[in-house]
């Protein structure tokens, strides 16, 4: 696996994974490599520092190594956005797991008290939910408790 870091032709810049080389090439040239932000399936490769990986009898990892920091900060102002998001969400919210869709509906019914919740749905389970009424939003991003 390979990381790139990409932009777009409206200027913004994104990272993602790739299996190599060639299949970026291969996907972006189907149109299957969008920006992260507009959508634009006019992405290329830009100029990234190659990740060096220390010897095994290396110092100790200070905060300025990988190993003590996040996987990526945000580097727009609407990866920021998100990052406050999901913040909010998380900290003033309970999270429900793959019981989400009950537990709007249960809500939505009077039999659960209303409260804030995030968790995951199915498609279906969305759209069933949409149909009857109960209000909901899709998040922009996945709960971390179902990240890997």
């Amino acid at each position: 696996m390979i990381k790139f870091t990409l932009k777009c032709d409206k200027d913004h810049s994104f990272e993602s994974w790739f299996q190599s080389g060639t299949a970026f090439d291969t996907l972006a040239a189907a149109g299957h490599v969008t920006c992260a932000v507009c959508g634009s399936a006019s992405v290329k490769k830009t100029l990234m520092a190659p990740r060096v990986r220390p010897a095994r009898n290396a110092a100790e990892p200070t905060a300025d190594t990988p190993q003590q920091m996040a996987l990526s900060a945000p580097q727009s102002e609407a990866e920021t956005a998100l990052a406050v998001m999901r913040k909010q969400v998380e900290e003033n919210s309970d999270y429900v797991g793959k019981g989400f869709a009950k537990e709007a509906r249960d809500m939505h019914l009077g039999d659960s008290p209303e409260r804030s919740i995030y968790g995951t749905a199915s498609a279906e389970q969305a759209k069933a939910l949409i149909e009857d009424g109960v209000p909901v939003v899709p998040l922009p991003f996945i709960p971390k408790e179902s990240a890997n």
